[in-house]
């Protein structure tokens, strides 16, 4: 698709403006179709993304989008259509703003409820420096479920500012959106004049509700909302279809939110099992329930959903809330599994050490997405929970090494009187299901030697097999574990191995891991500590397999420091 410029939209007729609108969509579906990425949510927002840029005098005007995945028609807009086809590929366009890509991209987002704090914090900082400009939050009706969004609001007097707030009303996040705010919008919708003095009350000029597909009703609430700005802020409400102007995305709104690229194998996903699994436990004990913040699909548990549905419970987006849930569902007695992101768990981190571990509580953390996810890019990488998960006390913190191991863990925690979690990445192999002890490693390969290699998760054993397969081409053998606990530590089995080189992997980045707790318990003995995960970066978007090997996961590298030592 041809570059469309600020100056084009302006001029266009509204005709010539719906047919930009269907070069968009159509570009957006080709690329997506190849390229993956979030297809449903931004075929939704086209018209009104046209709408902004032609209304708006962007980039001196600043766009802040709330999660961003819904940022491509935005992105073909702002100079960036040649680039198109590289979209989510490594070296090319990330699939959310940045900053450092384009100066139309004023904010980096890639979780749900920041957009309107980044908005007030831009109109602020102008005001100051006494520049001009508008700032627009462009913000999910998912995200108003976020206690951050009331958080930045509860602030709208307080910092004496002007912003404009587009709320994109679909009804969807990645689930159906939940709760009473969504209770509030729908009334919105349908003339409830009670509800807009929520938004009165917080200083903002209620707009809507708008049709955000239709230019014809959209442009004219745009400019109304604009002249308004001058003065105050201004909260405007606009309906919008998530997949619009393709039928089978409208008709199946979760299934297209995410869509992988042509051509991908599907392997077993970690989140099937978690659903089987759960469901099967819950058969037998009344005492199982289940706890997610808007992703019950992406997480497998449809099917327990539809079947528990008293001990099922889709929060919303609102981490902390769920967190909290979770730890209370415990007090009263019940058996709780939280199954969540691993980028996502780090919004509860403040209520996993106080509420969940501090009380000590029969809580599962199901860590999904753990490790390097690949596409999605930096805020999407699941790299640090390893890390911010081993120092809480209480905690025990699992790895399996395949689906087989996971489906074990879990029938393990039925019985598990504490905090659990266990992190798994998005898809592996099956396996058997055998008993697991909490805290005991696995050794996988066994030899004579004065080398010792622990993985950690599938993907590291899976590097280390191939590592030691090539070793013993080259005359080399060593000992294989799979650690699979990094809380607590197999130390028995630590304090009765002999080896004098140890090398450990893990998927995760090395500052605070396995690799961190390894060398602590060998500190002071004379052995040579190796630990591989990645370094002190933020790990952009890309292939995984490709990014895994560049930041830190180098199978020819650690051949050849295992060879190095084999020699010594």
């Amino acid at each position: 698709m041809r570059s469309v410029g600020s100056a084009e939209l302006k001029s266009a007729s509204i005709s010539q403006l719906k047919d930009i609108c269907e070069r968009l969509r159509g570009e957006i579906l080709r690329t997506v179709a190849v390229c993956g990425g979030h297809l449903s949510s931004n075929l939704g927002a086209v018209e009104l993304t046209v709408a902004i840029h032609r209304t708006f005098s962007l980039p001196n005007d600043k766009l802040v989008f709330d999660v961003g995945h819904q940022c491509y028609a935005h992105k073909l807009l702002s100079g960036r259509a040649e680039k198109f086809s590289t979209l989510r590929k490594e070296g090319g366009l990330s699939g959310f703003p940045k900053r450092d890509e384009s100066e139309y991209d004023c904010y980096d987002t890639g979780h749900a409820g920041t957009a309107i704090s980044a908005a007030l914090g831009l109109a602020k900082a102008r005001d100051l420096r006494g520049e001009g400009g508008e700032v627009i939050a462009l913000v999910g009706d998912g995200s108003f479920n976020n206690g951050l969004i009331y958080e930045a609001l509860n602030s709208l007097h307080i910092l004496n500012t002007r912003i404009l707030i587009i709320l994109n009303d679909n009804g969807m996040s990645i689930s159906p959106t939940v709760g009473g705010t969504h209770d509030i919008l729908s009334e919105l919708k349908e003339g409830g004049e009670n509800d807009v003095r929520l938004f009165e009350r917080f200083g903002l000029r209620y707009l809507g509700p708008y049709n955000g597909n239709d230019l014809d009703e959209l442009l004219p609430a745009m400019e109304e909302a604009k002249e308004l700005l001058k003065t105050e802020s201004v909260l405007l409400h606009v309906k919008t279809r998530k997949g619009q102007g393709h039928s089978f995305c409208e008709q199946s709104p979760m299934e297209t939110h995410g869509i992988s690229p042509a051509g991908t194998e599907r392997a077993k996903e970690y989140s099937e099992a978690l659903g089987e699994e759960l469901s099967r436990l819950a058969e037998t004990n009344p005492k199982i329930a289940a706890v997610t913040a808007a992703m019950t699909d992406s997480l497998g548990l449809r099917g327990f959903f539809e079947k528990f549905k008293e001990r099922a419970f889709d929060v919303g987006i609102c981490e902390e809330h769920a967190c909290v849930l979770a730890a209370s569902l415990a007090a009263g007695g019940m058996k709780p599994y939280y199954a969540i992101y691993s980028t996502f768990l780090q919004r509860a981190f403040d209520e996993i050490i106080h509420d969940v571990c501090g009380q000590n509580l029969p809580v599962t953390f199901c860590v999904d997405r753990a490790g390097i996810t690949g596409a999605d890019g930096e805020t999407h990488q699941g790299v640090f929970d390893l890390s911010y998960l081993s120092f809480i006390p209480n905690l025990t913190v699992a790895i399996p090494k395949d689906v087989g191991e996971f489906r074990a863990m879990l029938r393990a925690s039925e019985t598990f009187d504490g905090p659990l979690a266990i992190r798994y990445p998005k898809e592996g192999r099956d396996g058997a299901v055998l008993p697991v002890e909490i805290g005991k490693f696995e050794i996988l390969h066994s030899t004579i030697s004065d080398i010792i290699l622990f993985a950690a998760g599938e993907r590291c054993i899976d590097l280390a097999n191939g590592i030691l397969a090539r070793a013993k081409e080259n005359g080399c053998d060593f000992t294989l574990v799979n650690a699979r606990f990094l809380k607590p530590l197999d130390e028995k089995m630590l304090a009765s191995r002999s080896e004098r080189f140890v090398f450990v992997l893990e998927d995760n980045v090395r500052v605070g891991g396995l690799g961190d707790a390894i060398a602590r318990f060998y500190r002071g003995d004379g052995r040579e500590i190796f630990s591989y995960g990645y370094g002190d970066a933020f790990i952009p978007h890309g292939d995984i397999p490709s990014l895994t090997k560049k930041h830190g996961l180098d199978a020819d590298a650690i051949l050849r420091e295992v060879l190095r030592c084999a020699r010594r």
